[in-house]
């Protein structure tokens, strides 16, 4: 009992001490008084209600830029030198420090460091006349796991606050820092990084700045929170079950899935998983606002030649895609809902809506049939299995703290069926079986693909859009195309495209499912939240996926 109550003393301690740390580092200049926060309105709905203006924090020029720009238009105004890294930089910065203050989206802040590499920046463009790099002065976030030279990476465990500092940088943040970006924040992620709630007993929960009384998505919640606020133009996740796709299309922001390791993985934060062992690999890329600037981050990375910085880095090369001048008619097919994981009435209605407006532009959608061999629920099962045969480390247990609700929960589509193998064979065996059913499941995919024609599908990122705390549940229809492909687990490219919103006065019916895994249908508790589609494609070709995911953009709207 002694000990109990002392490893809990233990992490609070631990946990209050990097609190302070971290606030510290905001600019007193910069942080929200507690007459402006008591204005705040009640409803939660900070980005309609305007709250970044109405801090009068930023001045007239710094809304200009982190509001009215894309990534790749400030790129332009940055390499011409009409806009100076320290101006571009210092405004997301003090735009981040806001939406910290009330969304807890990040993880760590080093805006000194990031204002001093501005100047740094804007020194070289006026010395050599030219800018450092494609990226040159342009703030970009990352997710807590990629690693900073300096900066700690906790990845929402506690057991990790007594790490020290990394003491190198991940693969992509010596890219980007190659390439001329300013980096400036980490983001927020859920304790253990799989589930769709980004809540840990360290930075605590990442609140939607749609409505906070949300779900801002996972894991890479901080990014979507962050990027919807503007307080990034653009950012990087990792998604292994949809953790880019989730917060994507929970916080109405455009994310990309790409190929794995098209974009280099190597040097993110060690000891999360077992090496060697076969299962679902994650994948990093973009979320930002514009499709053009999941592009220009695809194919300014690929460019630069990953697998120079990481040995598992594809060396295939970004490959550019027509004009948009030039019409083209898509072969799109849409899968069958699945009985176990229904959607949820205003999820359906924004498929139905962009399916009708892509049928009125000429494209040709092909329905795909029930089949029992692509069955959702099926490969969702298997998706777990992988996740739980291997050996697990306990780094809730090791740091004396308790498992937030989220993961509490221990979701998991169990209920929907069997496991697909024999959970009680020996490890050898379930191995092959495992890779035996994967590439039952696979090929079956390759199969309707191909006998349809298919350019790509468009698909619900969710049952849902964003709900209510820890009720997000198993995460289906992003989970799948990780899931794909067999032997080389190289998986299938996905993007999510925001799309119309929640509305009581058109979907008024609440939808109650009782499997106690998977979220209900509350009207009332979800009116305006973003919605969504997923357009997706066969593995490596991502620039496939995002041609026709900015053609579907452009004909739906």
């Amino acid at each position: 009992m002694t000990r109990t109550t002392s490893t809990t003393n233990d992490w609070r301690t631990l946990v209050a001490r990097k609190r302070e740390q971290l606030d510290d580092q905001i600019p007193s200049e910069w942080r929200l008084t507690e007459r402006f926060l008591a204005t705040i309105p009640t409803s939660g709905r900070l980005i309609e209600a305007d709250v970044i203006r109405g801090s009068g924090i930023l001045s007239e020029i710094e809304l200009d830029i982190t509001e009215n720009y894309s990534a790749t238009e400030l790129l332009v105004e940055l390499s011409k030198g009409n806009r100076s890294s320290v101006q571009v930089t210092t405004a997301f910065c003090k735009r981040a420090a806001i939406a910290q203050q009330l969304t807890s989206c990040l993880t760590e802040h080093f805006f000194q460091r990031a204002i001093d590499r501005a100047h740094f920046l804007d020194e070289y463009l006026h010395r050599e006349k030219k800018p450092l790099g494609p990226l040159h002065g342009l703030p970009i976030s990352i997710k807590d796991s990629f690693c900073v030279e300096g900066i700690q990476s906790t990845v929402g465990y506690v057991a990790f606050l007594e790490k020290e500092p990394a003491s190198q940088n991940s693969a992509i943040v010596d890219m980007l820092l190659n390439l001329g970006a300013v980096l400036y924040v980490k983001t927020n992620i859920p304790q253990t990084m799989m589930t769709g709630d980004s809540d840990n007993n360290i930075f605590g929960r990442t609140l939607n700045p749609h409505n906070t009384s949300l779900t801002a998505g996972g894991s890479s919640g901080g990014e979507g929170a962050l990027v919807a606020f503007r307080g990034s133009i653009l950012g990087i996740g990792t998604d292994i079950a949809g953790s880019i796709r989730i917060p994507s299309l929970c916080c109405g922001v455009y994310g990309f899935k790409p190929t794995i390791d098209r974009i280099p993985w190597a040097g993110q934060v060690a000891d999360l998983a077992m090496e060697g062992i076969p299962g679902l690999k994650p994948s990093a890329g973009p979320l930002a606002h514009t499709l053009a600037d999941l592009e220009l981050f695809m194919s300014t990375i690929i460019n630069a030649q990953p697998w120079k910085y990481d040995t598992t880095a594809s060396a295939a090369p970004w490959y550019p895609t027509p004009s948009l001048d030039q019409p083209k008619q898509l072969t799109i097919g849409v899968p069958p809902e699945s009985t176990a994981f229904p959607l949820h009435p205003p999820v359906k209605r924004a498929l139905q809506t962009a399916i009708i407006a892509l049928k009125t532009k000429g494209h040709r959608i092909v329905y795909l049939a029930d089949n029992p061999a692509l069955d959702l629920a099926y490969a969702n099962r298997l998706a777990f299995q992988y996740f739980i045969y291997g050996p697990y480390i306990d780094y809730i247990a090791s740091g004396g703290e308790p498992p937030v609700p989220s993961v509490a929960k221990r979701s998991s589509p169990m209920f929907t069926g069997p496991f697909p193998v024999d959970m009680d064979l020996p490890p050898f065996e379930k191995i092959d079986a495992l890779h035996v059913a994967r590439h039952r499941y696979t090929d079956a995919w390759r199969k309707a693909w191909v006998e349809a024609g298919l350019d790509v599908l468009i698909a619900p990122g969710a049952q849902s859009t964003a709900v209510p705390h820890d009720t997000f549940g198993w995460p289906p229809h992003t989970l799948v195309w990780n899931l794909l492909d067999w032997l080389t687990m190289v998986q299938y490219p996905a993007c999510i495209i925001p799309y119309g919103k929640a509305s009581k006065e058109l979907d008024p019916d609440p939808m109650i499912l009782t499997d106690g895994v998977q979220p209900s249908y509350d009207p009332s508790a979800v009116d305006g939240a973003p919605c969504a589609i997923q357009v997706i494609a066969p593995r490596f070709q991502d620039e496939k996926c995002l041609l026709a995911a900015r053609i579907i953009d452009r004909d739906i709207r």
